[in-house]
């Protein structure tokens, strides 16, 4: 497993979608399709996506950091 962080390439809207993707060994299309029907689902889907964008580093930065 990597480190989370959300990439610069093939990200579609802020890409957490594409992080958890590539942490969990994953598609980022199927990640997305998770992600979707998630969110027929009561529940704060939407927020913990928007959390996830700002509390995510971007792996640009990740890689400055170490």
């Amino acid at each position: 497993m990597t480190a989370l962080a959300r990439p610069t390439h093939g990200r579609m809207i802020g890409g957490v979608c594409a992080a958890l993707a590539k942490r969990f060994g994953t598609s980022a299309a199927t990640m997305r399709v998770i992600f979707v029907v998630s969110c027929l689902l009561p529940g704060p889907q939407f927020l913990l996506y928007i959390a996830l964008w700002f509390l995510l580093p971007s792996e640009d930065k990740a890689r400055q950091a170490w």
